[in-house]
């Protein structure tokens, strides 16, 4: 709890004062204050980055970020990252440290951690995991300071970082006879200097975090598990816009990742939620030699586990989810090499039906002795072909949605959050500033006409309605440094509704499943309150709920229609003087802007236990 940080400490010499300001001898850098070194517009702008990921206040940050990377600062000073390679500048180190923390923060917010864990541990674990992720980033260079350079004062004595920081004038050299991978073996010299025990003890009360991170301090990243592969993605990020590539592709997974994701949700679905070998009306079937899966139910499905799993980028076109089975390796092509089959399942009892099917082996989805009893009727391939990604009959225990609209665009599957050790991938010509980012809002569409949207929104004479923001809950250990309010995942209801969107909007941002104020954020903080980008947000809760699909045929509308009125009936946000719903924002960038649309709460704290910092490229218009 930020208490410990207030309490009595052991006393300390205060650290002398850098030289005095006079002209230096050729060749000799003068130290400087963490102030100084972090005072650039684009440091800054890294650090303002780094708060705003951490979603906590202003002391909080000061104690667990702010701290470390001024202690950080003042130890690397001028040093350059490397002598040939990236940031290999004066300062390079420091610009190195503060990106690679920047873009490991914005990938942990797409993992829920630690993996595997309920709910409730996740959020209480977030803010330590959190800010390990951050600490690992930032610390995995620092060992180069201790055995690829030489530094020698002024006074001619050699420092060595484990003095502590430079005060007193400094020239550098790299060293001749340096080993490539002994940095990371040098970090344990030096992370001391950045870390302080209350953290440290804090960071230690858990179990699953504390073991990973102490591999990637040794510079075991291959027994590090996932803290280790943010930390490398991040890197790879920070070292590709550096040498003029595209950080966003350097995050990009390898196919290898993405396939152990989908098959691992299959795996879960198999044995969580899809029904096999039914007398009739089933999910799919087992025999011998194949594993037979409705494949609109599986994409639906599949796709929602996914984005519950707080995985984005997932197509809404189910056509887009077979071809990447397929190219995954996932699905047995048929034999002019579609990814969808047409067969007819007939059971004991002589029902019979024809069906569009997945065809898996049953070998990826079962270890050996483990492979559920065979289906006793029979699945005969058809003649005819089959039809593109829908089924015409779509058996009771399955949940139909919308498909996507003919000629949509499928749109690519996002490969974020794991990594493999490989090489970078080729460099693209331009990377846009780190503002622009904002810009690249993906996974929205296009907006929805307003004026249309608008005057159905006046129709609409629902009663007002008030709720209360929901009971949070203090996520502490008894040695936390910091005391962070985090919402209590509140348990969802079972069928969709405008309350049951809420809960599951406030859920997702408590957890780290929705991400803000990000390029690819549906939720954003503009003018003291939370904005919901539309169509977006609702289409993520439709794509999430496949049995919204259903409830919106029943009226004739789209899915993401129908949870956008359900939305409005319970009165939480804020309307235009004319009672109008939508508020257009600009998106502005240094060199181009864009227009968005959405919804202001009147209370932001209904999604927010501490409202984040107002998205300083967003404002209303």
């Amino acid at each position: 709890m930020l208490s410990l940080f207030q309490r009595k400490r052991v006393s300390v010499a205060p650290a002398p004062s850098p030289a005095p300001a006079i002209d230096l001898p050729k060749g000799l850098l003068r130290p400087e204050a963490a102030a100084a070194l972090l005072a650039t517009p684009r440091r800054q702008k890294l650090l303002e980055h780094i708060w705003q990921r951490t979603s906590l206040s202003r002391r909080q940050f000061a104690t667990l970020y702010r701290a470390p990377l001024e202690r950080y600062a003042e130890l690397v000073q001028q040093f350059p990252a490397s002598e040939n390679h990236h940031h290999a500048y004066p300062g390079g180190m420091l610009d190195h440290g503060l990106e690679i923390v920047a873009y490991s923060l914005k990938l942990r917010q797409s993992h829920l951690l630690p993996i595997g864990a309920s709910p409730e541990n996740q959020a209480a674990q977030a803010e330590a995991w959190t800010a390990a992720v951050a600490y690992a980033a930032l610390l995995h260079d620092i060992g180069k300071i201790a055995v690829d350079l030489h530094v020698e004062l002024a006074d001619g004595n050699t420092w060595h970082p484990w003095h502590g920081p430079l005060h007193q004038p400094y020239r550098f050299r790299y060293r001749d006879d340096r080993e490539y991978r002994l940095h990371s073996a040098a970090t344990g010299l030096l992370y001391r200097q950045l870390l302080d025990r209350q953290v440290l003890d804090w960071l230690s009360g858990y179990p699953a975090l504390w073991a990973p991170l102490l591999y990637v301090l040794a510079g075991q990243y291959e027994h590090a598990g996932i803290l280790g592969e943010l930390v490398v993605q991040a890197d790879r990020a920070s070292v590709a816009q550096e040498l003029g590539g595209d950080p966003a592709r350097a995050m990009a997974a390898p196919k290898h990742a993405l396939q152990r994701k989908l098959l691992d949700g299959l795996r879960y679905l198999l044995k969580e939620e899809l029904k096999l070998n039914q007398p009739e009306a089933s999910d799919g079937w087992l025999t011998e030699d194949a594993l037979w899966l409705v494949s609109k139910t599986v994409s639906d499905k599949l796709r929602a586990h996914l984005l519950s799993q707080g995985i984005d980028g997932i197509p809404a076109n189910n056509t887009a989810v077979f071809n990447v089975l397929q190219d995954h390796g996932m699905l047995q092509p048929t034999p002019d090499d579609k990814a969808v089959w047409r067969a007819t399942v007939t059971s004991p009892s002589g029902w019979s039906h024809s069906f569009t099917l997945l065809r898996i082996a049953p070998a990826l989805i079962w270890e050996s002795g483990q492979r559920p009893t065979p289906f006793a009727g029979t699945v005969v391939i058809d003649v005819a072909p089959a039809a593109k990604d829908t089924d015409a009959f779509v058996p009771p225990a399955a949940i139909a949605t919308k498909p996507a609209a003919e000629g949509q665009e499928p749109k690519r599957w996002e490969e974020s959050g794991d990594i493999a050790a490989q090489a970078p991938p080729p460099a693209s010509p331009a990377m846009p500033d780190a503002m622009e980012d904002m810009l690249a809002m993906v996974g929205m569409g296009d907006p929805p006409d307003v004026s249309h949207n608008e005057q159905a929104d006046t129709a609409n004479t629902s009663a007002a309605r008030s709720e209360a923001p929901m009971p949070t809950m203090a996520v502490t250990s008894p040695t936390s440094p910091v005391s962070t309010a985090i919402a209590a995942p509140p348990p969802l209801s079972a069928r969709p509704s405008g309350e049951h969107f809420m809960e599951w909007l406030r859920q997702g941002i408590a957890l780290r499943k929705l991400i803000i104020n990000d390029a690819k954020a549906l939720v954003h903080t503009v003018s003291d309150t939370a904005y919901l980008v539309s169509p977006g947000v609702f289409q993520r809760y439709a794509q999430e709920h496949p049995q919204v699909g259903m409830l919106a045929k029943q009226e004739s509308q789209q899915d993401w229609q129908w949870v956008q009125k359900r939305f409005e009936r319970v009165q939480l946000h804020r309307k235009h003087p004319n009672g109008l719903n939508i508020w257009a924002s600009e998106v502005t960038g240094p060199r181009k802007s864009r227009r968005l649309h959405g919804y202001l709460l009147q209370d932001p704290h209904l999604l927010f236990t501490e409202v984040p910092p107002n998205n300083p490229y967003l404002s209303l218009i």
